[in-house]
């Protein structure tokens, strides 16, 4: 069933002088003008397209690239501002409504804020909105310890940094855990730390385990063979400098320092220049 808002991979089932028609299911046929659609497509493709309301609030479909859809928190631009509100690319013809009665703070022509995008159940049009907090699910979440997830950074707090877990949840990275730099609205990769039992989310920037440790060590000797085989670091060097350096914590770079002197691929300098040497450059 196709879905308004959202990418839909729906079947070509006639063409008109206006462009082609999709099966929409519930929704009914779907045109998707020929200005929007590939050359190379015919009656019984399939083909992923995004579900809108064009101008005139009819439902159409498009393959331009579109930078969020329905349930996603994104960052977009905002183009104008008129008397009803601000409107923001997003990579489609029809620029995408923040009413201001969705603006916690009068949008500007020329920024970029992080906004969910919904789709309004009383006039049934998408619309998006900087009050991020009603779009957030507080029902109990699901997640296993040290799963992956995607997190949206929103805002930086006393303890570290508010986060978005897979378009769903609010999670938190704590500053002990902030190896590298986080910027609003910029998606990345994250795993789960642990699930509390009022419902936040502890957030991890790195991957948990051993694994990590072994992936880090070849990252530190390739670190070290880009600098000439020497590096001014030790486990005596403070965490900010490694965070900085490398982007993991003081223990993981620790271990991995660890891994390779047992190996007996560095040696650590202790005396006059101390750091890290690769043993077959010195």
């Amino acid at each position: 069933m196709a879905e308004l808002g959202k990418l839909n991979t729906l079947e070509i089932i006639k063409e008109t002088g206006s462009g082609f028609y999709l099966d929409g299911g519930v929704l009914g046929e779907i045109l998707l003008p020929f200005t929007n659609s590939p050359l190379d497509i015919d009656i019984g493709d399939e083909l992923e397209v995004f579900i809108y309301l064009d101008s005139e609030d009819r439902i159409i479909a498009t393959t331009q690239k579109v930078l969020g859809a329905v349930g996603e928190f994104v960052m977009l631009k905002v183009k104008q501002v008129n008397n009803v509100g601000a409107f923001l690319d997003w990579g489609l013809d029809k620029d995408l409504l923040v009413p201001y009665s969705e603006q916690r703070i009068p949008l500007q022509v020329g920024r970029e804020y992080l906004v969910a995008i919904y789709l309004d159940r009383i006039h049934g049009r998408i619309t998006a909105t900087t009050k991020l907090d009603r779009h957030v699910d507080n029902t109990p979440a699901r997640y296993k310890i040290h799963e992956q997830v995607e997190i949206t950074p929103v805002d930086p707090t006393d303890l570290g940094y508010k986060v978005i877990v897979n378009n769903s949840h609010w999670g938190v990275v704590y500053k002990n855990e902030m190896f590298k730099k986080l910027n609003r609205g910029e998606k990345q990769k994250a795993y789960i730390q642990k699930v509390r039992e009022d419902g936040k989310i502890d957030i991890l920037l790195n991957e948990p385990g051993h694994g990590k440790v072994s992936d880090f060590s070849q990252v530190l000797l390739s670190e070290l063979n880009k600098h000439g085989g020497f590096m001014p670091v030790t486990d005596k060097t403070d965490p900010e400098t490694i965070a900085r350096l490398f982007g993991v914590s003081k223990k993981t770079f620790k271990s991995a320092v660890g891994q390779l002197f047992k190996k007996g691929i560095i040696d650590i300098v202790k005396t006059g220049n101390v750091g890290l040497q690769v043993k077959d450059s010195e």
